[in-house]
């Protein structure tokens, strides 16, 4: 069954080395909290907001180990709104995954915790 899997995590500076940490870091905790092996995953998409432009988080996760080049992977802007959390690097997964939508393990690290605070 398809399901996605949403995730979104805040970094301290625009630099390369932050931004590829970070997504690295939220895609490895996302796949290891719902049990997923890659090959299951559909793909994933990024959003950023406008103040991380020093990398595309896509990019920091083709640098790990295992065949994440094979995966469809797509960089956006995250959509400027007034108020809304700086600095955060958002994600949503799609995987073949045989779990109930209730079962699935939504991913918030750092401050972005705030966002859903439902899911913590």
């Amino acid at each position: 069954m398809l399901r996605g899997i949403r995730g979104a995590i805040t970094v301290n500076q625009n630099s390369k080395d932050e931004i590829w940490k970070a997504a690295q870091l939220l895609i490895t905790k996302m796949l290891s909290s719902n049990e997923i092996v890659l090959e299951n995953v559909g793909a994933i998409i990024f959003t950023s907001t406008n103040d991380l432009n020093a990398a595309f988080p896509a990019a920091g996760l083709r640098q790990l180990p295992g065949n994440f080049n094979l995966v469809p992977l797509f960089d956006a802007q995250e959509t400027f709104v007034e108020g809304s959390m700086p600095m955060c690097i958002r994600a949503l997964m799609l995987v073949d995954i045989d779990k109930k939508i209730e079962e699935i393990h939504h991913i918030y690290l750092g401050d972005a915790k705030k966002l859903r605070p439902d899911l913590q």
